[in-house]
């Protein structure tokens, strides 16, 4: 495995970020696996060597924080934790999402629970509240990790004005800072190279990508991603414009360059990832031991600069995708 230090923490993460969405309840969606499955993955991944590990209470509603923690243990120290919070838990209390004080307060707490940690390491608003003050916000989060409950905080989809606005907030009020963005960026998805990610290399901000393989639209071949259990279920898989703007090209030369590899297209949408100088660890989510196996083998596939530029060239604008 290999280890990057994330942004300006100075803590060391895996190059692979385990995403635990796939873990929780099967009745919040079909494809999401139960405890022993779950944990069967969390503890190979520990094992692998990946030491970073991102949740969020709204996954399977707490469950999946609940598994990561009950997985965890005897193992918490190994461990870089990451969860989120903001949208709504509970259809009967309003205040039971967003990002006003109450809302952080409460919902920190829960993760806290659920998780069985008394500190959790990155705490991430889960998108950006238009109805809360940054500064409510940020003074929320800043106590949060003045009490010991958090050890630090990032951002995950926003605009880069709004990111901005917050990096800018915290320093002229004192408060503690967004360490990391958790963006949406993969190969058909370049939107985040305008404004958002050079705001992170300027500001040394740590990037971990969520959908780095495409919600698997860059794992196969486009006339085949309708036959997978979570192209049949999974209502929100084709919100994203993955198709549009050359991503049908990309996705049959993804293909190209994993036959001429010997590698899986899921291992070169990866490797084209890792190569990007301003993306510390891409969150990987996966329902099978392989599929896991294969994703820590991309950190030794070597894309050349005409490979990278060979995946790149049929890229066209497309809509701005992942925080509206």
């Amino acid at each position: 495995m290999e280890y990057t230090t994330l942004g300006s923490t100075g803590m060391q993460v895996s190059r692979i970020c385990l995403g635990c969405m796939s873990f929780g309840s099967s009745d919040w969606r079909e494809w999401v696996l139960e405890d022993d499955a779950s944990k069967e993955i969390i503890d190979r991944a520990l094992d692998l060597g990946i030491n970073f590990l991102d949740t969020a209470n709204m996954y399977s509603r707490g469950e999946s924080e609940r598994i990561l923690g009950e997985a965890l243990e005897g193992r918490r120290d190994e461990a870089v934790v990451a969860t989120k919070g903001f949208f709504r838990m509970r259809e009967d209390d309003p205040n039971s999402g967003g990002l006003s004080r109450k809302a952080i307060e409460q919902e920190l707490a829960a993760s806290r629970d659920r998780l069985g940690m008394e500190t959790i390491d990155l705490y991430q608003p889960h998108r950006w509240d238009y109805d809360t003050p940054v500064e409510t916000t940020l003074r929320a989060l800043d106590d949060a990790v003045r009490r010991g409950h958090v050890r630090y905080i990032g951002a995950s989809s926003m605009w880069a004005h709004q990111f901005a606005e917050s990096l800018g907030t915290s320093d002229r009020l004192g408060l503690e800072r967004f360490q990391t963005m958790q963006n949406h960026y993969n190969l058909v998805y370049r939107e985040e190279e305008r404004e958002t990610l050079p705001l992170c290399d300027k500001e040394d901000v740590g990037v971990i990508p969520w959908s780095p393989m495409a919600r698997g639209y860059l794992t196969r071949p486009h006339e085949e991603i309708d036959a997978t259990a979570r192209g049949e279920t999974e209502e929100y898989l084709y919100e994203h414009p993955y198709r549009e703007g050359g991503g049908r090209e990309i996705n049959e030369r993804v293909a190209e360059v994993a036959a001429d590899k010997g590698a899986t297209m899921a291992q070169i949408a990866l490797a084209w990832l890792l190569h990007k100088d301003w993306v510390d660890a891409p969150i990987v989510g996966t329902t099978s031991v392989e599929h896991l196996e294969q994703a820590v083998e991309a950190l030794e596939i070597d894309l050349s600069e005409s490979d990278m530029a060979y995946l790149e060239e049929p890229y066209e604008p497309v809509p701005v995708s992942g925080h509206q």
